[in-house]
């Protein structure tokens, strides 16, 4: 499973554009992770691109991600991956072993809340957003209400890295790619 095959597969099955923007951010920051931590890339990015798949005609656990990857074992993809995918919910029973599992959700949270604050932003930039807002958007409960801040936490944790270090990594990731996840602004 490689990057460009992994996003035919969302687009086969995604068309939503926020959803599918929203996989390309998990993707950044995932992607980010596996270089910074010497691990394979491509895989990396693949699995963040499939994490949420099936989030359209599944969006009710616990049939998202469960069927999802029922869906991607027929289409071949990697039992790694697929376990990594049904590790990001909490509810799947797949507890989080592997660095790979750990940063998928790790950043899953985070980069749609980074989202967050970035649209409501005048300029709807990514290069505006710095880790002080995010912190700061993340303690209005009403704010993104969906968005559990405890996973935010917990995932910096289980990934073994502080919580600012973490937002401003995503941040940075993100701001790479900010005009293909449509956060460039204007």
């Amino acid at each position: 499973m490689n990057r460009a095959r992994a996003k035919q597969i969302l687009h086969e099955y995604t068309k939503s554009e926020s959803l599918r923007n929203h996989a390309l951010a998990v993707e950044a920051c995932v992607a980010a992770y596996a270089r910074k931590f010497g691990e394979d890339e491509e895989k990396w990015a693949a699995t963040a691109l499939l994490h949420d798949f099936d989030y359209e005609i599944h969006p009710n656990a616990p049939d998202h991600p469960m069927k999802g990857s029922e869906i991607l074992a027929g289409l071949g993809v990697s039992e790694e991956i697929r376990r990594a995918i049904l590790s990001h919910a909490n509810y799947s029973g797949v507890l989080r072993e592997s660095r790979l599992e750990k940063a998928l959700f790790a950043c899953d949270e985070l980069a749609g809340f980074i989202t967050a604050v970035t649209l409501v932003r005048p300029s709807k930039s990514l290069a505006e957003v710095e880790p002080a807002s995010v912190k700061k958007k993340m303690k209005d409960k009403a704010f993104a209400r969906s968005v559990s801040r405890e996973d935010i936490v917990g995932g910096a944790a289980d990934l073994g890295v502080d919580l600012d270090e973490h937002i401003r990594f995503c941040i940075d990731a993100m701001r790479e790619r900010a005009a293909e996840l449509g956060l460039g602004g204007g």
